[in-house]
């Protein structure tokens, strides 16, 4: 038996990187996006990536999910009141419409989308 190999196209936007110069041009735009403010030595942020990773799988390009490294990019973090991570940000047509913090499920992050969508 012949071993094929092939390659699964998901359809779903990647996560982006952020960064403060790139912000405004990935998140300032038109549509819903979910700005994750998080930092690598920051557990409940390791622990979040996974579930966001789930999350851009599922919602497709209906939402657009940013990842702002906060020690990296402390303009952008300090812009937004962002005190304590993992914070998330979502946006609606460049307006911050909604903020929650610390871990939260992949259900109640769905949950806060489709509230703004």
């Amino acid at each position: 038996m012949q071993n094929k190999s092939y390659s699964r196209r998901i359809f779903h936007m990647a996560i982006v990187n952020v960064s403060d110069q790139s912000f405004t041009n990935e998140v300032e735009g038109q549509g819903t996006v979910l700005v994750d403010f998080w930092a690598p030595w920051c557990g409940p942020c390791k622990m979040l990536a996974p579930i966001l990773d789930e999350l851009s799988t599922e919602v497709g390009d209906s939402v657009k999910i940013a990842k702002v490294n906060v020690d990296e990019n402390p303009e952008t973090a300090s812009r937004f009141g962002v005190m304590s991570i993992p914070t998330m940000i979502f946006f609606k047509d460049g307006q911050p419409v909604d903020k929650v913090v610390g871990l939260n499920s992949k259900d109640a992050l769905k949950s806060i989308l489709a509230k703004h969508q």
